[in-house]
Order: structure tokens, then C-alpha cells, then sequence
């Protein structure tokens, strides 16, 4: 009898013990597929919903810029032109968010944006935080000043105790910090507006990005590009996208490699570049 109620305790344990693991196995199992749904979530959705929507901050010809055609408001620019290439080869259409740079990644993290297109750079702060695609243009600085003032600064050094200006949370505003040491870096949150600091002798230079120097000096005479020599901080822009989001990281890459391969890239630049000019 002993023998008999000890097989049988045996037997209700070794039948638990069966039952445990197969509901550890069950709940493992459904997490896995869980956490595996939650990281196609994104790409899926932009698939879903047939349109990807980009944030940018359209103040920084030719990347991204504000233009009237046929009195229709639009926004238009290099990055934009390679983002319809990228919605084109997920088959969506392209939807546009226009806000102020030091908000894109924030909005990318808040999932109120899937991409950023900004002519940002994938500095190890933001990787931190966000996924970046391959680099699709290298970048060169400029320091722009009022024309009166053109032949007054010679080197870095006679910026020291001086106001210069760039974007809040800029590769130009870790240049400045960075190469400029000496002057007193004044952050703005759109190009707009650091361009009219500079006009209304409110900063006494600015850092931008290269094509984008052109672009504002081109328009305004009383502002020139600088002589004092601002290379060797040469970098590159590229798309972020929220982290762990492989497939749609892997479909931008191969748009790219894409465009870069026929030439696109070039063009796209060239014909931005006329285009913000007119």
C-alpha cells in the first residue's frame, strides 16, 4: 500500500513538473514571438498604412527648404528628393513633418515621425539613441560674416570673445564648441534665424554647412563666406531611424547604394542646389 501511494506521489509530481515547463515553454515561446512582432512593428505599419512619414526641418537649402510653386506651398530639397526614392522602393507614399532640428529625434523616438532627414550627422551621441543608415554626402563647414566685416577676421583666433552662431544640436555646434573655444557659441533652432542674428549684428559669424553658406550668401549681398580656413572637420549626413528596425535600415541602404551607383546622388545636389537659386 506505502509502495503503492509512493508511485502514485511520484507519478503527480513528475505530471506538475511536465505541466511547468510546458507553460514556461508556452509563455517563452509567446514572448519571443511577442518581442519579434514589436520589432517589425514599425516597418510593418509603414507598409500598412502605404505612406512613410519623414521629419525634417526645412530651413537648410538645398537639403530641405520651403518653396511656392503654382501658389501651392511645398517642401523640396536633396534629402527630400532621396526620401521619395526610398518610399517609392518600399511602394508608400512619402508624408512630410516639418519641425524645428533639436525636436527630429525626439519625435523619431516618440513614433510620431518613422525617418529624419535632415542634413543630420550620425555623431556616437545619437547613435546612442537612434539607428543611422550608410553616409550619403560628405560635409565641409563655412563660416559666413558680414560682408563689412569680410577682411576683419583672419584666423580662428580673432573670434575669441565673439558671438557665433549655429544650430541647437548641430554637427556645426560641436564645431564651434570644439574649434572655436574661444568664442561664445549662440544656438538657434533654424538657419532663418541665425542668418538674420548675423545680419542684424546680433552674432558676429556662423557656421554652416557649406551648400547652405552658398545658398544665403548668393541671396544676401551684405553676407560673405569667410577666408578664415574652417576644414578638416569633414563628416557625413545620413537617415535616422529608430533602433532595431532592421528591415527598413536595410531597405533605405539599398536605396541609397542604389542612387549612389547611377548617380542619382549627384544629380539630385546639382539640381537642388539651381532649383533653391531661382
Amino acid at each position: 500500500m506505502k509502495k503503492k501511494l509512493l508511485c502514485m506521489t511520484l507519478a503527480l509530481i513528475l505530471s506538475l513538473s511536465i505541466f511547468a515547463v510546458g507553460c514556461s515553454s508556452s509563455k517563452n515561446g509567446a514572448a519571443k514571438e511577442k518581442e519579434s512582432a514589436k520589432q517589425q512593428t514599425d516597418f510593418e505599419k509603414i507598409k500598412k498604412s502605404g505612406k512613410i512619414v519623414l521629419g525634417t526641418c526645412a530651413d537648410y537649402p538645398p537639403y530641405e527648404f520651403h518653396k511656392v510653386t503654382n501658389g501651392k506651398d511645398e517642401i523640396t530639397g536633396f534629402d527630400i528628393l532621396i526620401l521619395k526614392e526610398a518610399a517609392k522602393d518600399l511602394g508608400v507614399e512619402l508624408e512630410i513633418k516639418d519641425m524645428s532640428f533639436d525636436g527630429l529625434l525626439s519625435a523619431l523616438q516618440a513614433g510620431t515621425v518613422d525617418v529624419v532627414a535632415a542634413g543630420m550627422n550620425p555623431t556616437p551621441e545619437r547613435m546612442k539613441s537612434v539607428d543611422f543608415s550608410n553616409n550619403y554626402h560628405k560635409i565641409v563647414q563655412s563660416l559666413i560674416v558680414r560682408t563689412e566685416d569680410k577682411d576683419k577676421y583672419k584666423t580662428i583666433d580673432d573670434f575669441k570673445g565673439k558671438k557665433v552662431a549655429a544650430q541647437k544640436g548641430s554637427t556645426q555646434q560641436d564645431f564651434i564648441k570644439e574649434k572655436m573655444p574661444g568664442s561664445e557659441f549662440k544656438g538657434l533652432s533654424k538657419v532663418t534665424d541665425i542668418v538674420l542674428d548675423l545680419k542684424n549684428k546680433k552674432v558676429e559669424a556662423a557656421v554652416l554647412e557649406e551648400p547652405i553658406a552658398k545658398a544665403y550668401v548668393s541671396k544676401n549681398p551684405d553676407l560673405a563666406i569667410s577666408d578664415v580656413d574652417v576644414k578638416g572637420n569633414e563628416n557625413g549626413y545620413a537617415i535616422a531611424i529608430k533602433k532595431d528596425n532592421k528591415e527598413l535600415l536595410d531597405s533605405i541602404n539599398k536605396t541609397l547604394d542604389r542612387l549612389t551607383k547611377d548617380g542619382s546622388i549627384n544629380k539630385f545636389m546639382e539640381e537642388m542646389v539651381k532649383e533653391e537659386a531661382e
